[in-house]
């Protein structure tokens, strides 16, 4: 592993003491008025939601240790259950999340772990960049013999150099994207990482007004028999 990656890792390690930490210290705030409550919700959210980016990071280090197994997984209740933790998250900044599930072949080959915080990643960026007159969309659709799950946004079009770093299935390590400040270059190293181990191909499409990633997952071969 990359040193430059590597030392990412370890600094990720030491930032989640710290974080649970803050957390419990939100927490334990007494009685708190109406506009305090809400500092107090937002503060316990960020910190949920770094603390879960470490542990991936931390994850990132450990896929060759034979913790994460391969298995049949359904597709749509890992995305279902991504959509149900965002959704406070999306009514709280007035976002609004379009599923849409068109895919025949429910199961396919993924660990479950891995591929949740792939899609989580995609979607919290896809937040950051819907608004009032545009949303976030998920899709789950067959694509060659393939269950592709996207992601897609309306915000700024991801820069070139980021784009030919994803449309390579591989990014080497975190990125900073230029015009989407919200966005997580962080966030896209984890899902390469994570796609990467799963076998699966993972990229992003240019738009006009937004972007779009994608993993693409084989068919589980205990579907295939169905």
């Amino acid at each position: 592993m990359d040193k430059e990656v590597d030392g990412i890792l370890v600094v990720a390690h030491e930032l989640k003491a710290p974080l649970a930490v803050l957390r419990q210290l939100a927490f334990s705030l007494g009685d708190l008025n109406l506009k305090d409550e809400r500092s107090r919700s937002q503060m316990i959210s960020v910190s949920e939601r770094a603390i879960k980016q470490v542990n991936d990071l931390i994850k990132i280090r450990r896929l060759e240790d034979g913790l994460f197994e391969m298995e049949p997984v359904s597709v749509r209740e890992v995305c279902d259950a991504v959509s149900r933790e965002l959704q406070y998250l999306f009514r709280y900044n007035n976002r609004d999340l379009f599923i849409k599930y068109s895919n025949r072949a429910r199961l396919v080959t993924a660990n479950r772990e891995l591929l949740y915080s792939v899609i989580y990643n995609f979607l919290l960026n896809a937040m950051h960049y819907s608004g009032d007159e545009t949303r976030a969309e998920l899709i789950v659709k067959d694509y060659r013999n393939k269950v592709k799950v996207v992601v897609r946004d309306y915000g700024p079009t991801l820069p070139i150099d980021v784009w030919k770093e994803m449309r390579r299935g591989w990014v080497e390590k975190p990125l900073s994207i230029a015009m989407r400040p919200g966005s997580s270059g962080l966030g896209l190293f984890i899902a390469s990482n994570f796609a990467r181990f799963m076998n699966a191909k993972i990229g992003a499409v240019r738009h006009r007004d937004g972007t779009s990633f994608f993993i693409e997952l084989p068919i589980s071969k205990q579907a295939s028999l169905f």
